[in-house]
Parts: C-alpha cells; sequence; structure tokens
C-alpha cells in the first residue's frame, strides 16, 4: 500500500498482520480446496483471460454508473474502514467499493480479473461503525483468499454445465454439483467471517452485526449471549426428522444460517488457533507455494469427522455411533479370526470349550483392537 492509502488512522489501535496468508483464517473444508485450485498452474489466469464471456465488465458499468463509489469524497468513513482492513490483512492492492440503493442487508465481493466489493444502503443504515468494520473486513477476506476468482469461474463452469443437462442422467450429476459448490460457499462464508474477526477484533461486534442482519436494528430488544444459546438449541433439539429438515434447508443457501455463523465464530475466537494469530504466529503468503494438497484435505477430512463425534445433532450423533459400533464391531471380528486360525490364545486352551477361546478373542476385540479400529473408522 502507498503512504497516503494507510493515512487514516483507525478509531482504536489493532494488531497488523504483515505478510499473512489466508490459509491462517480460512474453514479447513474451504482451504483444501482453494490450495488445490492454487496448484493449478495457470487455472485462473486461463478464466481471466475468458472474462469477456462473463458479466464482469457490465457489472462494473452498472455499479459505476448507477452506484455510489466509495472515497475520501463520499462515504468517507467506510474508505477508512476499507483501507484500514487492508492495511491489516496487508492486501496491496486496495479494491473499488460501491454502495448501492437496496433496503435489503447484504454485501459482497465479486469480479473475475479485480474483485470489487459491494455493500447496500440497508446494511450501512443497519450496522454500527464496529459492526460494519467487522463486515468490511469479511469482505477484504474474500478479496485475500480469492474467492472472487474461484467462486465466479465454479459458478460459470456450472451454468456451463445447465446447459449440457439433457445428457442422460445430466440432472443428476449437476445437483450434486451445485450442492458441493453451496457446501464449499457456506464454509467460505466462515472463513471471511474470521478474517472480519481479525479486522475488527471485537468480537462482540461481530456478534451483534450478525443478530443485527437476522433480527435488524432492534438492538435494545436483543441480547447476544441469547442469540447464541439459540445456536445450540436449533444444533441439539428435535429427533431424526429434524435433522432431515435442517439439511434440507440449508441445503439450496450459500450462506449458513447467522446463528450458526455467530456460534462458530465464537468457538474460532476462543480457539489456540485465533490466539496464536493474534500474538503473531501466524502461516505467510511466501510459503503459500510449498503447501501440501494431500495435509490440506486431510485436515478438512479431520474437521468433518470431529464436527460428526462433537455434534449435539440427533442425526450426527446417530452416525458416529454407528461409526464407532462399526468400529467395534470389526475389531472384535478381526481378534476373533486371528486367534482361530492365526494360533491365538483361544487355540491353544487346553481342550476347553469353544466358547472360551472365543471369550478370549472377543474380550481382544473389545479392548485394544476394537478401540483401535472404532477410533480409525471414526477419524476417517
Amino acid at each position: 500500500m502507498t503512504e497516503n492509502d494507510q493515512g487514516s488512522v483507525p478509531s482504536r489501535q489493532r494488531k497488523r498482520f504483515p505478510g499473512i496468508s489466508s490459509r491462517a483464517y480460512e474453514h479447513p473444508a474451504d482451504r483444501s480446496a482453494l490450495v488445490a485450485l492454487r496448484k493449478l498452474s495457470g487455472f485462473d489466469t486461463a478464466f481471466k483471460a475468458l472474462s469477456g464471456l462473463l458479466p464482469e465488465r457490465s457489472l462494473r458499468l452498472l455499479y459505476l454508473s448507477d452506484s455510489v463509489r466509495v472515497s475520501d469524497a463520499q462515504f468517507s468513513h467506510l474508505n477508512d474502514m476499507l483501507r484500514d482492513a487492508c492495511y491489516i490483512l496487508d492486501l496491496e492492492k486496495v479494491p473499488p467499493m460501491y454502495v448501492t440503493q437496496d433496503p435489503k442487508p447484504n454485501a459482497m465481493c465479486i469480479g473475475l480479473d479485480e474483485p470489487i466489493i459491494v455493500v447496500t444502503t440497508g446494511l450501512v443504515e443497519l450496522l454500527d461503525e464496529e459492526e460494519m468494520r467487522a463486515v468490511v473486513g469479511h469482505e477484504v477476506g474474500h478479496a485475500l483468499s480469492g474467492h472472487a476468482v474461484y467462486r465466479t469461474v465454479l459458478l460459470f463452469l456450472t451454468n456451463l454445465a445447465l446447459k449440457i443437462a439433457w445428457i442422460p442422467l445430466g440432472t443428476v450429476a449437476i445437483t450434486a454439483i451445485v450442492t458441493a459448490l453451496r457446501e464449499w460457499f457456506r464454509k467460505s462464508e466462515l472463513s471471511a467471517d474470521r478474517a472480519g474477526l481479525l479486522v475488527g477484533q471485537d468480537v462482540r461486534a461481530s456478534m451483534r452485526g450478525l443478530m443485527k442482519i437476522a433480527g435488524g436494528n432492534h438492538l435494545h430488544e436483543m441480547n447476544v449471549d441469547a442469540f447464541l444459546a439459540q445456536a445450540d438449541e436449533y444444533e441439539k433439539s428435535g429427533d431424526l426428522r429434524d435433522s432431515v429438515l435442517k439439511i434440507l434447508n440449508v441445503l439450496p443457501r450459500s450462506h449458513p444460517f447467522t446463528t450458526v455463523r455467530a456460534s462458530e465464530l465464537k468457538k474460532w475466537s476462543e480457539s489456540r488457533d485465533f490466539q496464536r494469530i493474534m500474538d503473531g504466529h501466524y502461516p505467510k503468503r511466501s510459503e503459500d507455494k510449498d503447501t501440501s494438497v494431500t495435509d490440506s484435505f486431510r485436515e478438512s477430512a479431520n474437521h468433518y469427522a470431529d464436527t460428526v463425534r462433537t455434534s449435539k445433532d440427533p442425526l450426527m450423533k446417530l452416525v458416529g455411533d454407528i461409526a464407532g459400533g462399526a468400529g467395534d464391531l470389526a475389531g472384535d471380528l478381526g481378534g476373533r479370526l486371528r486367534n482361530r486360525f492365526g494360533g491365538g490364545p483361544g487355540q491353544k486352551a487346553d481342550g476347553g470349550p469353544a466358547q472360551d477361546g472365543r471369550g478370549t478373542g472377543g474380550e481382544a476385540g473389545n479392548g485394544t483392537t476394537g478401540d483401535g479400529a472404532g477410533n480409525g473408522q471414526s477419524e476417517g
């Protein structure tokens, strides 16, 4: 950034993260997809060259002609927040930002060649300074991660695939692609929420902003702790029917539900990963090229496995119990087979009944072997 870009002074001192890699705050599922795409040399460059096929130029002209561009002369307080956010996350080029007339509170980072940030008047009027700072940081996080590029590319691929949906089973394949993309989109929003917290460095302001998006500008009627309690109730309440309804409700969405976002962000703010970043220990952009795709996918798989193990949702608990039970059963059967055919303790029982040998093998299976198999099954 230039000296002028850094001229604005935030309302309070905030920590800065020179050279920070977006991997520092990305959700594991989001990170694994991005690391894989970044390893495809020339992938985004090729699609940037095809930007003429996308409505990007039209969008830029539309916002330039029919919205207000943030600058020192227009929405200067937003301009200060934007430059401050780019300074904190060390994003060298400050993306253009526009305010567009729309009563619905919303913000987005779009564009294939160069990202632009758009916020609606509904959002600007809804949030206070600290809440808005977290939102601006959220969108700058999208820009730093490259979500604007990859989202645009993947949406383009999805639209292209829709045109060939007449192929047999094409609808099924397209549905699977769209479902997978939306799952990534939802995880990328959690990543950007974390970036917003790194910029604002006020977890209560981030919580309030999400709460206002859900319930409007009635802060005196709302409570952050009660709002977070809703997320806990949402996760653990109901039976298997409710679990299925939760899945059906979230499938068509590009964003997680606001209570879930607030809960996830609070958990991350209390994690060791967040504290390490705040202490100045984080992955650097200069190391991105050396990142292992395999390790990133392993972290993502471990995250989902851990989610199943720790979830309070009835369906997830059932899945975890089935996985654990299958592991115990596999260990039990393995122990019995080894004892019967491999000269195990059950074979050496001196003329005793067969059930004694099977009992010994069963105990071995339910003990060390069974637990090991069970844990391996769950973690995989």
